[in-house]
């Protein structure tokens, strides 16, 4: 596999994809091109008609592209259905969807007030209504989660999943933004700071010392709440 990213710092959709990788054991080949620039648009033109970061290409017998995290989380669930991409009990797979699905086509604005940055924290990011109604449905889904299928492990559904994938970006996003959750809410985005494939991402993140302006905020500034 070949998988096209955006910048490791801002790009919240190539988190997703890469996450479904690493943390399934599947090997993987990284581009990166740099967000908002022709370098990406050229990088694409490699993975057959995609036009947005992550898209993957399959080499080797079973040659195939495919983009957009909800295709790229059930294609590879379906060449490599013991991976663990999705929970065992069928009841759990179809939460574990459903959210997947909710998180992919909603929550703007959270997207657009609180993009992913993960260089550091701002202080005093002001909470609209919009995004406190929307991190009041984000959770209500992982305590529903965590709740009903949550037992023996950190994650959503115990196990790791294609739904922590998800929401590995909304973490971040309480992590940069010193969001207001629940203790319940907080153990779950201390989980994903901690958690080694992460801190990986991150790491290499901040050693391209890539910075976007448009993620400028005019707050005061504090270290990464996290594991560094």
């Amino acid at each position: 596999y070949t998988l096209a990213i955006g910048d490791r710092t801002y790009s919240s959709w190539s988190l997703r994809g890469w996450l479904l990788f690493a943390k399934f054991g599947l090997p993987v080949d990284v581009r990166i091109g740099r967000l908002y620039t022709e370098e990406i648009t050229r990088m694409l033109k490699e993975f057959g008609g995609a036009s947005l970061v992550p898209a993957v290409v399959a080499a080797g017998t079973d040659p195939a592209v495919f983009w957009d995290t909800l295709a790229i989380a059930e294609t590879l669930a379906e060449r490599h259905p013991d991976a663990g991409h999705w929970p065992l009990q069928s009841a759990a797979r179809a939460l574990a969807r459903s959210i997947c699905a909710e998180m992919h086509s909603g929550f703007r604005a959270l997207r657009d007030e609180c993009p992913m940055n993960l260089h550091h924290q701002w202080v005093g990011q002001p909470e609209t209504a919009g995004v406190r109604k929307e991190l009041d449905r984000i959770e209500f889904l992982w305590s529903k989660a965590r709740t009903t299928y949550g037992h023996g492990g950190p994650w959503l559904f115990g196990a790791y999943s294609a739904a922590d994938a998800f929401f590995a970006p909304v973490a971040s996003r309480v992590a940069t933004y010193a969001l207001r959750v629940s203790p319940e809410s907080r153990a779950y985005v201390d989980a994903h700071l901690a958690d080694p494939a992460f801190l990986a991402w991150r790491r290499a993140g901040l050693e391209e010392f890539i910075e976007q302006p448009g993620y400028r905020r005019d707050l005061p500034v504090a270290d990464w709440p996290g594991p560094a």
